[in-house]
Formats: structure tokens, C-alpha cells, sequence
């Protein structure tokens, strides 16, 4: 094998360890936020409300599989395993450049829905806080609008206060939750659409060094034949 596709290998390799450690990060970090499930009930729950970290675990497995099939390309110096990893990295790379121009174009829509996951977290703290008490204490807010629509119960969860042993009126945080959140995915928006353009190059060159070192296979096994 000539030295040009073994250094084609081996970058192709390095990249493709980085990757399927991102992914395990990915699965782990998911699978910690996916909590609470003891039973079907709650398992089925938290399907339906908690997005963001089987979110985390579906992409993490995506980039695993991917990143295996690129290894095992690699170091097996497989024409077809090499070809699969250059059409599940393009197919990868175009989804997440959809993602990127649907939070560009759709800047509104994006906002709304960032805003409806206070709406839901604040419909389900009857039942489990969690989700409230995270966003309350991450964004240094307190209740949907604001900490009046605690009111009703005569008291403020502890999550409403930066001193949780001392939570009450005069030192509540004062911001609602909806607005703080909303607010704080319209300021972070253009990070994360640059971001996702620049994982989205890291990709391209990926799919390019995989095309390249599948090509030279395939022509090296042609040579070899004759």
C-alpha cells in the first residue's frame, strides 16, 4: 500500500476516534439527563417531554456508527466500508446544514419553540419539578412569567433564589423563566448556527479525505490485478 494512502488512513483514523469519543460523550451525558424512569409510565413520560437529552442519545449513536465505519474503513482498508462512511458523513453533514439554515431563516419559529419548552416544563411541576427547578436555577429566573404566578401556593421553590435556605419575596429572582430562556437562545443563536458551519466544514473535509482514500483503494486493488 503506498505511503500517500496510508497517511490517508491514518488521519482518517485519528479523526474518526475523536468523533466516536464525542459520541460516547454524547450517549453518556443523555443518558444521565434522561432520569427518573422507574416503570413503563415514567419511561413512557419521558419520551414525550424530554427531548433534549434523547436528542443527545440519538445523535451520539448516529456519530458512533459513523465513526465506526469510518475505523473500520480505515484500518481494514475497505473500499465498501469507506464508501458507506462517505455517504452517511454527506447525508449527516446536509442535515445538520438544514438544521443551520432552518434556525437562520426561521429565527421566529425557533424562538416559539424554545419558549413552549417553559410552557411544558411549567405544566408539568405539579407532578416533577425538575425541569422547572433546572431552567429556574441555570437561568437565575423564576415562574413561567414571573415569580408572582407562585402566589397561589404561598411559597417559592428554593430553585427561585441564589440563597436556597432563604427564599423568599425580597430576595426571589424577579425574571420569568419564558422571557430569561427565549432570550438566552436568541443571544447564543448566531453561536450556534456559526458552530454548526464549522462542524459542518470539519465534515466536508472528512467526506473528501474518505472519498479519496476509498478511490485509492479501489485504483491500488486495480493495479494489483494486472
Amino acid at each position: 500500500m503506498s505511503c500517500g494512502i496510508s497517511m490517508v488512513k491514518y488521519i482518517l483514523f485519528i479523526f474518526n476516534l475523536l468523533c466516536s469519543i464525542c459520541g460516547i460523550l454524547l450517549i453518556v451525558f443523555g443518558a444521565l439527563l434522561f432520569s427518573n424512569v422507574h416503570n413503563i409510565d415514567d419511561f413512557a413520560e419521558a419520551v414525550r417531554t424530554q427531548q433534549v437529552p434523547i436528542t443527545m442519545i440519538v445523535l451520539g449513536t448516529v456519530i458512533l456508527l459513523i465513526s465506526w465505519f469510518g475505523c473500520c474503513g480505515a484500518i481494514r482498508e475497505s473500499y465498501c466500508m469507506s464508501m458507506t462512511y462517505s455517504i452517511l458523513l454527506f447525508v449527516l453533514m446536509v442535515g445538520q446544514l438544514v438544521l443551520v439554515v432552518y434556525i437562520w431563516v426561521q429565527k421566529d419559529r425557533y424562538l416559539q419553540i424554545m419558549g413552549d419548552v417553559v410552557e411544558k416544563a411549567w405544566d408539568r411541576r405539579t407532578r416533577r419539578a425538575d425541569y422547572m427547578d433546572a431552567i429556574q436555577i441555570s437561568m437565575e429566573c423564576c415562574g413561567r412569567n414571573n415569580f408572582s404566578d407562585y402566589a397561589f401556593q404561598g411559597y417559592f421553590p428554593p430553585s427561585c433564589c441564589k440563597d436556597t435556605n432563604n427564599c423568599r419575596q425580597e430576595t426571589v429572582y424577579r425574571r420569568g423563566c419564558k422571557a430569561a430562556f427565549v432570550d438566552f437562545w436568541d443571544r447564543n443563536s448566531d453561536i450556534l448556527k456559526w458552530s454548526g458551519l464549522v462542524v459542518a466544514a470539519i465534515e466536508f473535509v472528512g467526506f473528501v479525505f474518505a472519498c479519496c482514500l476509498a478511490n485509492s483503494i479501489r485504483n491500488y486493488r486495480r493495479r494489483a490485478d494486472y
